[in-house]
């Protein structure tokens, strides 16, 4: 299964793990920090460590971390664990960030999402924020046997592709492939304009690209819509309105619905499989994927940012 890729022994990761509650159904590591990238966030030893926190009952977790780590949180701990998880599950991407804490030596930031949240974004792309992430190569340190889990985050991988072989040619290379992977929860964001490096996608696909490779290569090999010449890197899709509706009829539900909305003219009301037969004859078939996934994207992003306001003040 391509997500024992992910897994990894890092004993740094699980030392910082242990300043933390236990009960996590997932932590993962991600960004410059744990895989190089090219361009300014190239400096790997000095880059902040990003974690991601997936915690059953969330109440419980941060009422165990504000006793643990205090300090951790903005003036929102005075209010308690219910209002930290109402603001963490209400408003922005469904997660709680935690920025700039010194821990073991390193500057981190860490981020809380109910189980039951990722689960539904992996599958339905709600937000394709940590969803996104999941997306693009990632240390996972701790994982317990949550089936549902495990089959959201390999739906997540398969979703990836099908959605990027919308978006490209018939023929491409594992580089093309890899960069629309990467890319799909950035379309939109208005921090790849304002404020991130606009070069971001390609920086953390070109020194990574084995990291990729693993993480993709299975799905790619049994995948029956490609022709994958692994030696080569060079890669072969059904671009018929046949093999582009198939395609399409898989896509993640938010999505498919996001493109319902773009093409249905006001009053019609078709329903989601018309929409979707029309836009698989359409040559513009892959400019209008780019438009749902931005239509997910733009929205949480924007709310995210927004939150980040709330938690990250620590004066108290």
């Amino acid at each position: 299964m391509a997500l024992q890729a992910l897994q990894s022994s890092g004993v740094a990761f699980r030392k910082i793990l242990s300043h933390f509650p236990e009960e996590l159904s997932l932590a993962f590591a991600y960004g410059s920090g744990v895989y190089r990238q090219a361009g300014p966030s190239s400096d790997q030893k000095n880059a902040m460590l990003d974690f991601v926190f997936t915690v059953d009952d969330p109440v419980a977790w941060h009422s165990k971390n504000l006793k643990k780590n205090w300090n951790h949180y903005s003036f929102l701990k005075v209010l308690g664990p219910r209002i930290i998880t109402a603001v963490q599950n209400n408003y922005g991407a469904g997660v709680y960030y935690n920025p700039l804490i010194t821990c073991d030596g390193r500057l981190i930031k860490y981020g809380v999402i109910s189980t039951s949240v990722l689960i539904e974004d992996l599958l339905n792309w709600n937000n394709l924020y940590i969803a996104g992430r999941l997306q693009k190569p990632v240390k996972i340190v701790a994982m317990n046997e949550d089936v549902a889990l495990r089959s959201a985050l390999d739906q997540n991988l398969k979703s990836a592709v099908t959605a990027a072989f919308l978006m490209l040619p018939e023929s491409f290379s594992e580089e093309d492939l890899f960069t629309e992977i990467a890319g799909l929860s950035y379309s939109g964001d208005f921090r790849m304009v304002v404020g991130e490096d606009k070069a971001k996608v390609l920086n953390i696909v070109k020194p990574n690209m084995a990291h990729f490779r693993e993480l993709y290569g299975s799905i790619l090999q049994e995948s029956p819509q490609v022709v994958y010449k692994a030696q080569q890197g060079s890669l072969e899709i059904d671009k018929s309105p046949e093999g582009q509706f198939t395609q399409l009829m898989t896509l993640p539900k938010t999505l498919q619905q996001q493109i319902n909305h773009i093409m249905d003219p006001p009053g019609k009301n078709r329903d989601v499989e018309e929409t979707l037969l029309q836009v698989a004859h359409d040559p513009d078939c892959g400019d209008v994927v780019r438009l749902g996934l931005a239509a997910i994207v733009r929205p949480s992003s924007m709310r995210q940012s927004t939150k980040g306001v709330l938690t990250a003040d620590r004066l108290l």
